[in-house]
């Protein structure tokens, strides 16, 4: 495997683990204040309205569309290659400051529409009312967020993976220390004139998500100022050839990156018919995040350069290598972490959210929905592995009917389940969507030829890979039952904590034992990292 793949796999890896931790800590803090009550549903609403389209502007269109381009320019023959690159970015930072300008405007305007488009079971309630006001405030972040997703296509493309990786940790940083003040200093807060301190921490929350997105912009900017990239946009916005280009690509790149989000607005819509139901899947979606972010954004983001300047060399070993390591490290990495979220789901949602307003009733929901988002996440991840193969050759629109078709699995399942099941149908028609875009993704895969074809040590550690992890899920089992009374005290941290550690060691030890990795190989990796 190439050392700079496994270096970019590694940072982008390890700043993501972080921020992930972060995230943890931000919504133990959250559970503890908010709990699953109308301020908590209504912030997770509120928040999810940028961020999805986030996945749209940002990691969809802009990421799947404008990293190729940029990329393959990096690539191009003679001394001005860089410039012209950058003058690229430059027009295509200015494009994006008018588009999401006025779409921000668009957007706090018909707030009320958004919300109901999100979650209509909020129509006349509370939680309508301050869905629209928190929704308001934090839209703006779409144009913030999508910018620094842009520069960091620019640093990525470039092999620079730190700062952007580390910038999402900032916007973690900024809502934990929000929570803590309002904690510490309540009086500090009283210009927010929240009824009550829930209302308060609401309210803080979502004031905090503009200002981490300044934060994660300048982290960004100032390191690509840093590297050389002077990415002020010089002119008005003007339709070049390349912005042109860029269009034609990132059209269907936004629906087929942002199809998991969008499978998401349809499991929220039937969500908001059940009390508790939108924060149940929120608390048990940023728990399967964690390793779906640390494995499938490493990959997403590493991947999808590198096969871009394979592509335009023809390197055609050099781009089966990269996409067989591709999978084989997501593949080492995601089904164990799926199997431990099936066999421990309930002590992990104990000891990290149940306390304060987060009682034992939402603790057995959300566990629920946790293992059937886990029995997905394996397929996630494959979905970061499978796209780049298409974008990196700036086909959207296979993905994009791909997209479709996923989306259409994801409304049947959740839409025409709901009334037999109840709201878990919204997480099981997300997990089986997931399946279908990879099924669909992998079918498709097969005219690229031998590129798209795992080699042979893939295939033979991939299901030495599946019998080390059944293996720690039995071991993990076994250990659940052993610390079993831990839990019930004031102990549990601790149990979880060896709980975990069971997990890890053994997989690690099962895993160099039926071969599924070589130890040799991963202190290999960490030396050329160092």
């Amino acid at each position: 495997m190439p050392p700079r793949l496994i270096k970019g796999f590694l940072t982008v890896g390890g700043w993501t683990l972080l921020s992930r931790l972060l995230g943890f800590v931000r919504d133990i803090l959250i559970a503890r204040f908010l709990g699953t009550g109308a301020a908590a549903e209504a912030f997770f609403v509120a928040f999810s309205l940028p961020n999805m389209f986030r996945r749209f502007f940002a990691e969809g269109a802009f990421n799947m569309a404008f990293v190729p381009l940029y990329a393959k320019k990096l690539e191009a023959e003679g001394p001005g290659a860089r410039e012209d690159a950058d003058a690229f970015a430059r027009d295509a930072v200015a494009g994006m400051v008018m588009v999401l300008t006025l779409f921000t405007v668009v957007g706090i305007v018909f707030m009320p529409g958004l919300v109901l488009a999100m979650a209509s079971g909020f129509a006349e309630d509370e939680r309508f009312t301050l869905a629209v006001t928190y929704g308001r405030i934090a839209f703006p972040y779409i144009l913030l967020i999508s910018l620094a997703a842009l520069i960091s296509g620019v640093l990525n493309s470039n092999n620079r993976f730190l700062a952007a990786a580390a910038a999402p940790a900032l916007l973690n940083l900024v809502f934990i220390a929000a929570m803590v003040v309002v904690w510490v200093r309540p009086d500090l807060w009283t210009w927010l004139e929240a009824p009550s301190q829930s209302g308060t921490v609401a309210k803080a929350l979502v004031w905090s998500v503009p200002v981490g997105g300044l934060a994660q912009l300048g982290l960004v900017w100032w390191a690509a100022a840093r590297a050389g990239h002077a990415l002020w946009p010089r002119r008005r916005p003007r339709m070049t050839a390349d912005l042109r280009r860029l269009l034609i690509i990132a059209a269907p790149a936004a629906l087929a990156g942002g199809v998991v989000q969008v499978n998401l607005l349809v499991g929220r819509q039937v969500a908001s018919y059940f009390d508790g139901a939108v924060a149940w899947l929120n608390y048990a979606d940023r728990l399967y995040q964690l390793p779906l972010g640390v494995v499938g954004i490493a990959i997403g983001v590493v991947l999808l350069p590198d096969l871009s300047r394979r592509v335009r060399a023809g390197d055609t070993e050099g781009q089966r290598d990269a996409y067989s390591r591709a999978f084989e490290f997501s593949w080492l990495l995601t089904l164990p972490s799926a199997v431990a979220l099936l066999v421990v789901p309930l002590p992990l949602v104990s000891v990290l959210f149940e306390r304060g307003a987060f009682d034992a009733d939402d603790t057995a929901a959300t566990a629920i929905a946790l293992m059937i988002y886990a029995l997905g996440l394996p397929a996630f991840v494959l979905q970061k592995v499978l796209q780049p193969l298409y974008f990196a050759r700036e086909d959207t629109r296979r993905p994009m009917n791909y997209a479709v078709v996923s989306l259409v699995v994801n409304a049947a399942v959740a839409l025409g389940l709901a009334p037999v099941i109840g709201w878990a149908a919204a997480a099981l028609g997300t997990t089986l969507a997931a399946w279908a875009m990879v099924w669909l993704l992998a079918r498709g895969s097969r005219r690229l030829g031998e590129v798209a074809r795992l080699d042979a040590r893939a295939r033979s550690r991939g299901w030495r890979i599946v019998v080390a992890s059944l293996l720690m899920g039995v071991l993990l089992w076994i250990a659940m039952l052993i610390l079993g009374p831990m839990f019930a005290g004031t102990w549990r941290g601790l149990a979880l904590a060896m709980l975990v550690g069971v997990g890890m060691l053994g997989y690690l030890g099962i895993a160099q034992a039926v071969g599924a990795v070589r130890m040799a190989e991963l202190r290999g990796a960490m030396r050329r990292q160092r």
